[in-house]
């Protein structure tokens, strides 16, 4: 299963952890890195991340989230299409950045992107052609299809 984390997903385990959504969701993502890590699950990557991911002014931060590119078994560059379907998802009211990675995560046919982004994830709720979802949502549909196939 390919999946694509946006940068405020990557960057979850360094926002302050003082809130619970915030620590759940930060032990969700590190349990899906660590599917990626063994094999369980395919990683999508961007342009638009590597863009994103360059501006941040940490250089830790940005290093950790740039090693994962690594990992990635698709690598979707900027193309007319996904500008193209970014330019829908803007119409809809999301923020351009975000845009440009929800329409990559569909240009790489990545089954879910996974954000902890609230505003897209109730813009972008209706949306067809990829399950847009925060990572605690993603691992108990994860886990639950586990145990309905085990």
């Amino acid at each position: 299963m390919l999946v694509y984390l946006d940068l405020c997903c990557f960057n979850r385990p360094f926002d302050e952890q003082t809130q619970l959504l915030v620590r759940l969701q930060t032990e969700a993502k590190l349990h899906v890195q660590a599917m990626i890590r063994e094999g369980l699950l395919e990683l999508a990557w961007s342009a638009m991340i590597d863009l994103e991911n360059a501006a941040n002014p940490d250089p830790d931060r940005r290093a950790a989230v740039a090693g994962w590119a690594r990992l990635a078994s698709v690598d979707v560059a900027a193309n007319e299409r996904v500008e193209a379907m970014a330019e829908v998802f803007s119409e809809l009211g999301v923020k351009a950045m975000d845009a440009l990675h929800v329409a990559s995560a569909i240009e790489a046919n990545a089954g879910y992107f996974l954000t902890t982004d609230k505003a897209v994830l109730r813009k972008l709720a209706m949306e067809k052609r990829i399950q847009i979802v925060d990572p605690i949502d993603f691992v108990r549909d994860l886990e639950g299809a586990c145990d309905e196939n085990g």
